[in-house]
């Protein structure tokens, strides 16, 4: 492969060949760049000169034997016996005259004078790879048979790279002084040579010639060095686009090139690889420093070798890659790699801590130069995060970092923003600077993980006021405790500031933290549509955003909700935002559970709960977990909610709005499986965070009519009537879904006969809210008042009361609106004890088949007691029995498939 295209330069060397042969002397200097074919120029030299009965002498040359005197001398004296060399002895111009010493001249003459000798017998030729890297003493026995043995017949091929620093200037001057000195030239592959090579390897599949290779693809990757192409097609086999690896042939011949041009060029690539796209051979002298000249050099031996391309390359609208200039004809004066590879290769064989000094460097240069501040911290990113790498980033360095931070949130690559927070934060001084980038970091952490951001907030509070200097940081630290929902501790830091007068409903001082989160909720929908159509999700507009979606869901708007969050949830997912995927999934499942649709939320508080990175360290998780647990519940599935509901969750986690929902969730679960004094418990409990906090909203969480549900199940009417009525006084009693829950509450705490009243109210504004369950809960009420007072339309409505649980999916509500309703429920929630036949083989009696069915069809045991005419201790006693044949617990691990009680059963 490396001599096609040669023929031009082996033609002149058999010339120089046939003249040695014929007596003559004939010098021979082959150039080419590392890669290009010289070592097997001087192979085929050898291998010619021998056929033609020629004495050959070789000498390779190499970097680390540079300094041993004579050592190319004695490697070609050593093919032939009768050479008389002198010992290593001092340099050239040792004795201060700046030639070779008196002792020197001799041993050259007599070596000249040997090559004569043999030269009489039969052509001599002498092959020297690599010239450039050879002692200074070899070279003056060299550089003397140049001069006087033009008479004999000895041929003297010489191979080297232009550009090479090592070489003596001197040398090169004095052979190109000679009559009979000849210089050859090595040049790169051309495409047209590229493709001979390649129809030159193995035949393609089918029986067509060569490889099926792209040749242009080829060429502008290896830029015709046949080392590199070489290595390129085997790392691409046939038929393939050239794809080359870090770590492949191709890379490991990058490294391979560097490492042969010399160090110097070794250290001009890794300075072009750290530099990337905005490489300009004067930044890379610019970066390394030292001797502009010998860089230069290097540089220019990169590019001859085709690993570069510094300059000549037009992008066809005249405008530069990178940050190189142009010309007027469009060509840039880059220098830049010509496959990403290549760079990468480069510094992978950089040590981390030479990688790190260059980074640095590359970001001081580039500031300077006005690059953009991405660029600019691309670079001190790099830098730091090298192994050991010290110092890191300055004082001088924030500025950059934040903007660059900013840029990168703005381009949508968070985690790359996080990092040059992280790296600014290192860097600060100032305390007023690093509370900032602290407040920042915590905002931008929302996007990833709740749990990470509420940790970053909570060092923050905790360190209030003496890290926070200024109002404006405690503003943003009060506005993103709200935003997690943390209500308590953003009154706390507020309240260290004067507040202006007034109230709000929720009984706060306007400019609060309870007042924001009360007009956040008085936000009329139309004011909440504008917000979410007009803004784009990002860390400055999530807080908003969420806040639109809860507004309409509490100003009974929650289809609309459903949308938005839909569209938002979506952008959220493109975004790689998890923790936004976890919040606005959330917020979906809210909005579907107050539409009523439960195998919905539960689906997306799912979704959302997966996708949260830490499930459990969070205050947020308690808010898909709250949804979780009423629809289960509100689906008859209570061992799933039990076991959601029974949780034991760390002290800090329900001081949060997110804790509220929780604790609601978790008190309508017990209440729902018979357990009034604890519900009554966690909604008292909600009731009185909510006034601590300056909250008291029903629209958002209606604790007193919570409260009232069970305080009518433990017979406490009084109590219970005060509480409703304390709930319609409330402002947000003129909203239809708190309205319709007061209503239906009031009737069954108030006067019998305006009972069916109240609850006809309180269906049509349920209706009006768009919550089916609870309408469907206050139908079945106002059908058995309508029943209870001898209408013929409490059947129907009990009947319709059914029928839209059932579509709902309520299963626990269409159990206690019919008991005796065939109703199939969900497969998943299903007790393996098959049917009627406890675990074990052991059978439930008839009696105890009755109070189980009845017990996992929701009725308390008092209910049970009169439905079957037992006493309550007779139910239990049967439940006991039961609990044990089937080896559960609790009432709510009861198997919903136990046949129905039927009227002739009872």
């Amino acid at each position: 492969m490396t001599l096609v295209g040669r023929d031009t330069v082996i033609g002149a060397l058999d010339a120089a060949l046939a003249e040695c042969a014929e007596g003559g002397a004939r010098i021979v200097l082959a150039e080419g760049a590392t890669g290009c074919g010289k070592s097997a120029l001087a192979d085929v030299a050898a291998e010619r000169a021998r056929a033609a009965g020629g004495l050959v002498l070789t000498a390779v040359a190499a970097p680390e034997e540079r300094h041993v005197a004579l050592g190319v001398l004695r490697q070609l004296a050593h093919g032939e016996a009768g050479f008389a060399l002198p010992l290593p002895g001092p340099p050239p111009g040792a004795d201060g005259t700046g030639g070779a010493a008196p002792a020197r001249v001799e041993a050259m003459q007599g070596f000249c004078a040997r090559l004569r000798e043999l030269s009489a017998e039969r052509p001599v030729v002498l092959v020297v790879d690599d010239v450039q890297h050879a002692d200074g003493a070899s070279l003056q026995y060299l550089q003397y048979l140049a001069r006087h043995a033009r008479t004999a017949a000895v041929l003297t091929v010489l191979t080297g790279t232009p550009h090479a620093e090592e070489l003596d200037p001197v040398f090169t001057t004095e052979l190109m002084r000679q009559p009979h000195f000849t210089r050859l030239r090595l040049d790169r592959l051309s495409p047209a040579e590229v493709a001979t090579v390649l129809a030159a390897l193995r035949p393609r599949p089918g029986g067509g010639g060569g490889l099926a290779l792209p040749v242009g693809d080829l060429h502008r990757i290896s830029g015709g060095n046949p080392l590199l192409l070489r290595a390129l097609v085997e790392e691409t086999g046939s038929g393939l686009p050239p794809a080359p690896e870090v770590g492949g042939p191709y890379a490991q011949a990058v490294t391979t090139c560097l490492h042969r041009t010399g160090p110097t060029a070794l250290a001009a690539a890794r300075a072009a690889a750290v530099l990337g796209e905005r490489s300009t051979p004067e930044r890379v002298v610019r970066l390394l420093g030292g001797a502009a000249a010998a860089t230069r050099r290097a540089l220019a031996a990169l590019e001859a070798a085709g690993l570069l391309e510094t300059g000549g390359r037009a992008d066809g609208d005249g405008r530069a890659d990178g940050d190189g200039r142009t010309d007027g004809e469009g060509r840039t004066d880059g220098a830049l790699f010509r496959h990403p590879a290549a760079p990468a290769a480069v510094l992978e064989d950089t040590a981390p801590g030479v990688r790190a000094d260059l980074h640095r460097r590359a970001a001081r240069l580039l500031r300077e130069d006005g690059a953009p501040a991405t660029t600019v911290a691309g670079h001190l990113s790099a830098a730091s995060a090298e192994p050991g790498a010290e110092p890191g980033p300055g004082p001088a360095d924030v500025e950059v970092l934040l903007e660059a931070a900013e840029e990168r949130l703005a381009q949508g690559d968070a985690r790359l923003a996080t990092r040059l927070l992280e790296l600014a934060l290192r860097a600060a001084a100032d305390p007023h600077a690093r509370h900032g980038i602290r407040l920042r970091l915590a905002q931008v952490a929302a996007r990833f993980d709740p749990a990470a951001a509420e940790r970053r907030l909570t060092a923050l509070a905790e360190a209030h006021p003496g890290d926070a200097p200024n109002t404006e940081h405690t503003r943003s630290l009060v506005g993103l405790l709200c935003a997690q929902g943390r209500i308590g501790e953003a009154a706390v830091l507020d309240a260290s500031g004067p507040a202006p007068g007034g109230t709000t409903p929720g009984g706060a001082a306007p400019g609060s933290a309870a007042a924001a989160f009360g007009s956040d909720l008085d936000t009329p929908g139309a004011v909440s549509e504008r917000l979410l159509q007009g803004s784009r999700l990002a860390e400055a507009t999530v807080a908003p955003l969420a806040q639109a979606l809860r507004s309409l869901t509490a100003s009974d708007q929650p289809d609309r909700a459903v949308r938005w969050s839909r569209r938002l949830l979506e952008e959220a997912g493109r975004a790689d935002a998890p923790g936004w995927v976890s919040l606005f999934g959330t917020l979906h499942a809210e909005a579907l559970l107050r539409l009523g649709d439960l195998t919905g939320a539960h689906a997306q508080a799912t979704a959302a709960l997966q996708a949260l990175p830490d499930r459990t360290g969070s205050a947020f998780h308690c808010a898909p977990t709250a949804v979780l647990i009423r629809a289960c519940s509100a689906m008859g599935r209570f061992t799933e909610a039990s076991r959601l509901a029974d949780r034991q969750l760390p002290p800090r986690l329900p001081a949060s709005l997110h804790g509220l929902a929780y604790l609601r969730a978790r008190g309508l679960h017990r209440l729902a499986v018979n357990q009034p004094h604890a519900a009554l418990a966690d909604f008292l409990e909600t009731g009185r965070l909510m006034a601590d906090w300056g909250i008291d909203r029903p629209a958002h969480l209606p604790w007193r009519t919570d409260a009232a549900g069970a305080l009518l199940l433990l017979g406490e009417a009084r109590q219970a009537e005060q509480l409703v009525l304390d709930q319609l006084a409330h402002p947000d009693a003129r909203r239809p879904w708190v309205r319709g829950l007061s209503l239906r509450l009031r009737a069954l705490t108030g006067e019998p006969r305006r009972r069916s009243a109240l609850l006809g109210q309180a269906v049509e504004e349920l209706h009006r809210s768009g919550d089916r369950v609870e309408t469907a809960r206050a139908m079945a009420d106002l059908g058995r008042a309508l029943q209870h007072e001898g209408s013929p339309k409490g059947n129907t409505m009990i009947r319709n009361a059914w029928s839209l649980a059932k579509d709902s999916e309520a299963v626990a509500l269409c159990r206690e609106i019919l008991p005796d309703a065939p109703l199939t429920p969900p497969v998943r929630d299903r007790a393996q004890t098959g049917g009627q036949t406890a675990a074990g083989g052991a059978k439930l009696s008839g009696s105890e088949q009755r109070v189980a069915t009845l017990a996992a069809q929701g009725l308390t045991n008092r209910e049970i007691s009169a439905k079957l005419f037992l006493t309550v201790s007779t139910v239990e006693q049967h439940l006991t029995r039961v609990y044990r044949k089937l080896r559960i617990t609790s009432r709510g691990d009861l198997p919903m498939d136990l046949t129905p009680v039927t009227r002739s059963a009872v």
